[in-house]
């Protein structure tokens, strides 16, 4: 595995033809200092507030979704995978309207994507936090692809849109992708890594040093996974807000949403 000079890509209101050229080939792209590091604070004590609330309530699934619990380093509960966070905090339901997202819809192209606010699990938070008893530090190879299998529907193109709110140098562990794979047939997109259990590097993968307040996306088809890190406690904590961009029929959740069969599964084999 290596590591990825990327490019100093910065985001405006459009792609730029060599920002869409990376992208397309590699189906993953970096946009440095995305937020301003005033605003990575202010998200962090937003999603503080908000897990504070749903502990407190003992919520334990939001329109369907589970939340995923663990501890921290001091063996407190804490929630490590929160999702519809725009649905509670204001702030950000109005950055999902920051014109530059729609930009990034723009990366679907041919296809007509949307910010899918309350579709699949919104805006969500994987809290990855390395401890005795954190449930939470890493993820296996997967693609985000076999959703669409378990709803009936046939694979469409999407696009997962990170909002990274801890520094994460490539020594320190995080996102793995190996690029090129969102071009794959279905057979390799289903059956080249077992889902979720398999942690192993790959020889041919990559990795990013990132810093808080960058923008990554990458193509849902492309096979990824999120590194453990070296480190235990505060060192290893990383917190990533992710929104998927969709295409195709418009399936938004509620309160009463079912809880889908693909949840069941990750929650088995997920660590």
């Amino acid at each position: 595995m290596s590591k990825l000079d990327l490019p100093p890509f910065t985001l405006g209101e459009t792609i730029t033809p060599e920002q869409r050229q990376f992208f397309n080939k590699n189906g993953v792209i970096v946009f440095r200092n995305f937020i301003h590091p005033e605003t990575v604070k202010l998200f962090i004590s937003e999603v503080e507030r908000i897990e504070k609330e749903w502990l407190a309530e003992g919520r334990d699934k939001v329109n369907g979704v589970p939340l995923k619990f663990g501890q921290d380093e001091e063996g407190n509960p804490m929630i490590q995978r929160m999702c519809f966070l725009s649905q509670y905090s204001t702030a950000l339901h109005e950055f999902l309207q920051d014109p530059r997202l729609q930009a990034v819809v723009d990366l679907l192209q041919p296809y007509e994507g949307r910010i899918a606010e309350i579709e699949k699990d919104g805006l969500i938070l994987n809290h990855y936090v390395r401890t005795p008893n954190s449930k939470f530090s890493q993820m296996g190879w997967h693609t985000d692809s076999p959703r669409d299998i378990f709803l009936g529907q046939r694979i469409m193109p999407m696009l997962n849109v990170g909002i990274h709110l801890n520094a994460t140098p490539y020594e320190n562990g995080g996102l793995r992708v190996i690029p090129g794979t969102h071009k794959q047939g279905i057979f390799k997109m289903l059956f080249r890594k077992k889902y979720f259990v398999d942690n192993d590097p790959d020889k041919h993968e990559i990795g990013f040093d990132i810093n808080a307040g960058d923008l990554s996306v990458h193509d849902g088809r492309l096979w990824h996974r999120a590194q453990q890190s070296p480190f235990v406690g505060e060192a290893s904590r990383r917190r990533v807000m992710y929104v998927p961009v969709v295409t195709g029929k418009y399936m938004p959740k509620h309160e009463n949403s079912k809880t889908p069969f693909y949840h069941r599964f990750i929650s088995k084999v997920n660590i």
